[in-house]
């Protein structure tokens, strides 16, 4: 059973993507060519093959965490241009909503 265009657009009002009838009637097959291949590489791969998620294996590059001395609270708020509470005050830049 493949994908129709009704299926298609139920999936797109969904996503909340405005689609068109015709754009709806031209995705459905593309939507199965990578539906069917999804299924191919599905029945190859059975329970004696690996999970792979790279093609090569990754190794963390990033250095040790090594705690370090930092600045006080004090010293950090000595240079803003405004505080409150012991922290620094901005501008609110979104809403209540």
């Amino acid at each position: 059973m493949g994908i129709t265009a009704d299926d298609v657009a139920r999936l797109g009002a969904l996503a909340r993507i405005r689609l068109t009838e015709q754009e709806c009637h031209d995705l459905a097959p593309e939507l199965n060519v990578i539906l069917d291949s999804v299924r191919s590489v599905s029945e190859v791969a059975g329970p004696d093959v690996p999970m792979a998620t790279h093609a090569i294996p990754l190794t963390n590059v990033f250095r040790d965490d090594v705690v370090t001395p930092s600045l006080t609270q004090d010293q950090a708020l000595s240079g803003a241009p405004d505080q409150e509470d012991g922290r620094f005050r901005v501008p609110q830049i979104l809403g209540e909503e």
